[in-house]
């Protein structure tokens, strides 16, 4: 398995007491796989990332990925969220290369800036390279902030919500933007999502989290195939599979 969780137990302290947020939460992830975390609001989805990343340690268990216990962050691991935080005085090329003027210093300016085209190329925003973040759409910035993430080649990409703000069109454009990342990079994914539509199109399986403090409740393989279509989504099969999710999460929460 190329990404393990280990029995991770974890809470925060509070005025009130310790609160108990992860419960012997195992799972694994193969390499070049993509992975959907799905469960009820506040069950412990980011704070799973955090520890996946090396930004918390758990109180008990452990995470390694590729047989190596993540103990602090990790410069393989790229991230993106909701919000996508592009420096405004910085423009789109500049904004992506951000990552390697600190994990690749020795890298020069010119390869920095070959890699972040390469990546505007597969997104489809050549043209904005020399554009501001306030002169771009949401759904610009999402693909700009998803560039940034993958520009130093991450052996894992972490997804925490990217498109939760988007419209439902520019939406599922990005969810096909994602199979095309995914397709060119080839990289191992983990996306954090409220949307049982957005986990069914992009990811390989889901998992489903009960309520806090949160553990595994049910695993689903998608059966979508690798080459999917947006039509995909509105199938009576596809319709069942969102039905039965739910009510797994359901199931989770009421535990």
């Amino acid at each position: 398995m190329h990404i393990e969780s280990k029995n991770i137990f974890h809470d925060f302290s509070t005025e009130s007491g310790d609160l108990p947020v992860l419960r012997d939460l195992s799972f694994s992830v193969a390499k070049g796989a993509f992975i959907a975390l799905v469960g009820p609001s506040g069950c412990g989805k980011s704070t799973i990332t955090k520890l996946l990343s090396g930004l918390l340690q758990p109180k008990k268990g452990e995470v390694l990925i590729s047989g190596e216990k993540v103990i602090n962050p990790r410069s393989s691991i790229g991230m993106a969220f909701q919000n996508p935080v592009l420096l405004e005085w910085r423009n789109v090329l500049d904004n992506i290369t951000l990552p390697l003027e600190i994990v690749a210093k020795s890298s020069s300016v010119g390869k920095r800036k070959a890699r972040a085209r390469e990546l505007l190329k597969l997104v489809g925003l050549t043209e904005f390279e020399t554009s501001k973040p306030s002169e771009l759409s949401g759904g610009m910035k999402q693909r700009v902030s998803l560039c940034r993430s993958l520009v130093h080649k991450p052996e894992l990409l972490i997804l925490d919500e990217p498109f939760g703000a988007l419209d439902a069109f520019t939406k599922e454009d990005l969810w096909q933007t994602m199979h095309q990342l995914k397709r060119e990079e080839n990289f191992t994914c983990i996306l954090i999502t409220h949307d049982l539509r957005e986990a069914v199109f992009l990811a390989d399986e889901i998992i489903v989290l009960t309520g806090r403090p949160a553990k595994v409740q049910y695993k689903l393989e998608v059966a979508l195939g690798k080459h999917r279509k947006i039509e995909d989504l509105y199938s009576t099969k596809t319709a069942k599979t969102i039905a039965m999710l739910r009510k797994q999460i359901e199931i989770g929460q009421a535990r």
